[in-house]
């Protein structure tokens, strides 16, 4: 497989320097125990597919390095997680290394300066950190693990570096926590959580730019929660909207991943079984978001990413195994443009760009 990337790059040109590197969409296929590297054109959008990258476990969600030089990846199979080299000629990947974490881990996330991970366990009900090399080892030791509750499934760190939020499906709660970067561990906010409605489930959280406002998909509940962030970093619900169309059953709906565009201007929920993207225009005053409506993908969009200019959204359809490439208009419409191939239970989607 690597002599393919190899060849590839030969052909378009031979080995490029970082100064040139390329822009990529990786794309994990959980059936094949691989990840998929295309790249992106960084004008049009436009994908290209390169090639595939064998994974010793099924790999699931990614995350990239705050220099862009190396992707993260869990194994929930095995309870894993796993940093991988981007080569910058070609996107293919070179397993670093690979450490224990526990029981189907749901999210990772590096902290902004790149030297610890954090992780959200789906079984183990819990939140770990594990402490990276500079060159994006993984170190084999757990540096904390924080027991919390049922299903822990995403992170996020405020812009400061300094406030965390762990949303977890299963027992309603949002975990709220101090992050020192100077040790890499978290402390307990005051109060440890928040608790949502037994209907939420919230999933995914999201933060605008200006760490007032945080966003929450709600898994079961078929909506998108807008919280206020405190200044000590305490969160307090304000709006609560629908994902779907007026009207639908959500019954056979679940909402999951969720990301706003890097100006803060709109955010995006996955529905899936309506198998769409839901869109939201966010007030700049307020916070508060307003639907923009439904745009229809590809078959459960488990996951979707957008690119760090907020100028495309790649949705992957879990059930199609096909990617959908969407350009977000000035008022946040998506208007789809190209559809492409990646494999069976596309699971994540990831834009990175060029290597800093």
């Amino acid at each position: 497989m690597q002599r393919l990337f190899f060849i590839l790059a030969l052909l378009a040109g031979g080995l490029v320097s970082d100064a040139v590197a390329k822009d990529w969409l990786f794309v994990t296929l959980l059936e094949k125990k691989q990840i998929v590297t295309f790249e992106r054109h960084p004008e049009s959008g436009m994908l290209t597919r390169l090639g595939t990258t064998d994974c010793p476990a099924e790999p699931a969600c990614m995350a990239s390095s705050p220099d862009r030089r190396k992707l993260f990846v869990s194994f929930r199979s095995t309870g894993q997680l796993a940093s991988f080299r981007i080569d910058q000629a070609n996107g293919a990947l070179k397993l670093l290394s690979v450490a224990s974490g526990g029981d189907d881990p749901a999210y990772l996330l590096p902290d902004r300066t790149g030297q610890f991970l954090l992780s959200a366990y789906y079984q183990s009900n819990k939140v770990c950190v594990h402490a990276l090399t500079p060159g994006g080892e993984i170190r084999p030791e757990l540096l904390q693990t924080i027991p919390t509750a049922e299903k822990a499934h995403g992170v996020v760190l405020d812009s400061r570096n300094q406030i965390a939020f762990v949303p977890h499906t299963g027992a309603n709660r949002i975990y709220q926590f101090r992050f020192d970067v100077s040790s890499g561990r978290l402390a307990a906010n005051e109060p440890e959580f928040v608790a949502t409605d037994a209907a939420d489930h919230p999933r995914h959280i999201a933060l605008h730019p200006n760490d007032r406002w945080a966003y929450v998909s709600n898994e079961a509940g078929d909506s998108l929660a807008v919280f206020e962030v405190s200044k000590s970093g305490t969160l307090r619900r304000i709006q609560t909207v629908s994902s779907l169309p007026d009207g639908l059953d959500g019954a056979r709906n679940s909402t999951a991943r969720l990301e706003m565009t890097p100006d803060g201007r709109f955010v995006y929920v996955a529905n899936r079984g309506h198998d769409s993207i839901a869109g939201f225009a966010i007030d700049q005053t307020t916070g508060r978001a307003t639907s923009l409506g439904q745009t229809t993908t590809e078959q459960t969009p488990r996951s979707f990413s957008i690119e760090s200019k907020g100028r495309y959204l790649y949705a992957a359809g879990q059930g199609s195994g096909r990617v959908a490439a969407f350009r977000i208009g000035l008022d946040g419409s998506l208007t789809r443009f190209q559809t492409v191939d990646a494999g069976p239970i596309a699971w994540w989607a990831l834009a990175v760009d060029a290597a800093k």
